[in-house]
Order: structure tokens, then sequence, then C-alpha cells
């Protein structure tokens, strides 16, 4: 065997170490998910595995032998480094966008709810643009009776219940503080807004009850995911799944109350479920990337084939079996084990 490497062979033996390490190094924490412990001792034999069939490949080569049997075998086992290092790959990059796009939709998810239960109240004022009217206007009110400077239902407070009672077209009775000090004024505001509220709304305690919880759980769901959003890649990566299980567990809670106290309507409710769970598995890599396959998807799927396949290529396209200063036997036999073989001339004396 020629024992003088070219400097093909020595840059086909760098690009094939550095991309076999790199390889080993995703497919040991892909497979980690499937071998735990013993992830480390598969990539390692699959490794070098790929290493010996590089060479393997090469000398086939250059002998000008076939190498369809040898590609098979590789391969067979670049599979599973592909496999591995899409999920590797593929988590790494894409784990944050996963969270925050989970992130938005169930913040969708509890508006949705939110307007799916009062879509189905039976609401003394049908059109919801005037009930968030006179939603708007009791606030006011609320701020005006209890102002310092004008407390209780003076001059300004009197032409907000006007403005209200043109948006309702009942008359509403104006009530007194039962003490004139600030929490009298609170007491006085708070009775003002169940007048109106109930003449806007004519529901029941349980409808009244359900209402205000979906609202303040939207309003605390909202606000909990744009706090969550706005961490860097690193904190959402560690609180996202926490937020996600506390935010469902709360919107399956509020959704399965408003299908028994809206009974007997049109509303209907189907649980949420989160497969966030599963990131950082390979059944769920491969199946969020075919759900959602785009420009990111392509890049790391690309990146995962050159990985562990442009060695063999660069190899079948670089080496030259008709390159003698390459050739390492001549003559037919096996690729693994090749026994020189030729007449000997003897020189006459």
């Amino acid at each position: 065997m020629n024992k003088n490497l070219s400097v093909t062979d020595l840059f086909l033996a760098t690009l094939a170490l550095l991309l076999i390490s790199v390889s080993f190094w995703q497919t040991w924490i892909g497979l980690q998910q499937i071998f735990g412990g013993a992830s480390l001792v598969i990539a390692i034999v699959l490794s070098l595995l790929m290493l010996f069939l590089c060479w393997m490949i090469r000398n086939a080569k250059v002998q000008g032998k076939p190498v369809g049997g040898l590609l098979g075998i590789y391969t067979f086992i670049a599979l599973f480094c592909f496999i591995a290092n899409f999920n590797a790959l593929y988590t790494r990059f894409m784990r944050t966008d996963i969270y925050t796009t989970e992130l938005r939709n169930i913040n969708e998810l509890y508006n949705l709810l939110e307007t799916n239960v009062e879509a189905n109240l039976n609401y003394s004022v049908s059109d919801v643009k005037i009930r968030q009217a006179v939603r708007s206007e009791v606030d006011l009110l609320k701020i005006q009776i209890k102002d310092p400077k004008n407390a209780g239902i003076g001059v300004e407070a009197k032409q907000i219940i006007v403005r209200i009672e043109k948006l309702l077209g009942k008359k509403i009775t104006p009530l007194t503080p039962i003490s004139e000090t600030p929490d009298g004024y609170e007491d006085l505001a708070n009775r003002m807004e169940e007048q109106i509220i109930k003449m806007a709304y004519n529901l029941s305690a349980e409808e009244t009850a359900l209402v205000n919880d979906i609202r303040q759980a939207v309003t605390k769901w909202n606000k909990e995911i744009q706090n969550t959003l706005v961490l860097d890649k690193k904190e959402v990566d560690e609180v996202a799944q926490k937020r996600i299980d506390e935010a469902l567990a709360e919107y399956n809670k509020l959704g399965n109350r408003a299908l028994s106290v809206l009974a007997g309507t049109e509303f209907s409710f189907t649980p949420a479920t989160s497969e966030t769970q599963d990131v950082g598995k390979i059944g769920y890599a491969f199946r969020h990337a075919i759900d959602n396959f785009g420009m990111y998807q392509f890049v790391v799927l690309a990146g995962c084939i050159l990985l562990d396949f442009v060695i063999v290529i660069i190899i079948l396209l670089v080496v030259n079996p008709d390159d003698k200063n390459n050739r390492h036997t001549n003559g037919n036999g096996s690729v693994f084990a090749h026994k020189r073989q030729g007449k000997t001339l003897i020189p006459h004396n």
C-alpha cells in the first residue's frame, strides 16, 4: 500500500473528521431522549463506522471498483445519524419559536372563549357595541363619583348617567352615598355600577360570575404571556412550558364551567391540549417540521443532509480511479482484503 498521502487525501481526511465530529456531537444529543446514557456509546460507534466506510469508499474508488454496496451500508448508518442530528438541531433552533407560537395560540383561545361565551348569554341589550359603550361610560361614572373635587352624583356624573340612559333606553335611579367619605363614595360607585350592569346585561348570578372570571383570566393571561414573550431566548425556554400548562389548565376549567352554566344554548367547548411537552423528542421534531414546513425547516433539513452525506459525495467526485499516484492495488478483488497478483520477471544474466 502506498504510504504517501496526496493533498487530496489530507483534505478529505480533515473534512471527514470535522463533519463527522459535528455529526457525532449532534447524534449524541439527539439520541439521549431514547437511549439516555447509552447514546454516547451509540454515537461513537456510528461515527467510527462512518469514518471507516468513507475510507473504504475512497479505496474502492481509487481502485476503480464498484462502490454501490459500501454506499448502501454508509447510507443505512448515516440515516440513523441524520434522524438524531435533525432532532438535535431542529429542537435547538426551533424550541423558542415553538413555545412562543403556542403561547400566542393560547392567548387567542382565551379571547375566543370570552367571545363565544358572551355570544350565548341572554343580554338585555343584544348589540355588543352598545354594551361596550355602556361599560366604558360606567367606568367613567365610577371615576367621577370618586373624584374628590366633585364627589358623588354631581353635574358631571349626571351628564354621564344621561348618556347611559340614551344607550339603554331606560331610566337610571341615582343612589346616595352611605357616608360622605372616600369609602362611602367607593361604595356608591360600586352600587351604581351594579345597577347599570344589571340593566344592560340581565344575567343570573352564575352567568355574571362566569363572565367576570373569564374576563379576569383573559386579562391575566394576556399580561402573563406578553411578559413571557419579551424575555430573552434562554428564559423563554425555561419558563414557557410551565406557563403553557398553567394557562391551558385554567382555560379548560373555565370552558367546562361555561358548558355547565350555558347548558341549553349553542355554546360548545373542546378542551385544549398542547404537544410542547414532547419538544426534544424525535417524533415531535419531524411532525412539527412537516406541519410547519418553511425556510427554517428547509435550512435545518439541508444542513443535516450535508453534515452526514456531503463527505461521501465529495469523495465520489474528487477521487479519480485513473490517478496512479493514488492507486493502492492493481487488479481485482475484495475492497476489504486484496492480495497482489502478477507474474515475476527474472532477469537473464
